[in-house]
C-alpha cells in the first residue's frame, strides 16, 4: 500500500509534535515530580486528541464526551494544585 502526500504530512506532523512533547516532558520533570508530570502530559495528549477529533475530524461532541473531557481537565488541574 503506497503512502500518499497527505498521509505523509500527518506522519511528519505526528513525529514532530511527539518529539516536542517528549522534550517538554523532560523539561517538566526537572521542576515537578514525575508522578505529577506524566499524568499531566498524558492528560494533555488525551484532551488534545479529543479536541482534534471534534474540530478537525468532525466527531460528535456529545454531552458525555464533553463531560468526561472536562473531568479530565479538572483532574489534571487538581493534581497540579495538590503537588
Amino acid at each position: 500500500m503506497a503512502i500518499g502526500g497527505r498521509q505523509m504530512l500527518w506522519y511528519a506532523v505526528f513525529v514532530i509534535l511527539y518529539a516536542l512533547s517528549m522534550v517538554l516532558l523532560a523539561k517538566a520533570v526537572k521542576t515537578i515530580p514525575i508522578g505529577t508530570a506524566y499524568p499531566v502530559w498524558t492528560g494533555i495528549g488525551a484532551m488534545g486528541t479529543v479536541l482534534l477529533g471534534i474540530f478537525v475530524f468532525k466527531e460528535p461532541a456529545t454531552f458525555w464526551r464533553l463531560l468526561f473531557t472536562f473531568t479530565l481537565i479538572t483532574s489534571i488541574i487538581g493534581l497540579k494544585v495538590v503537588q
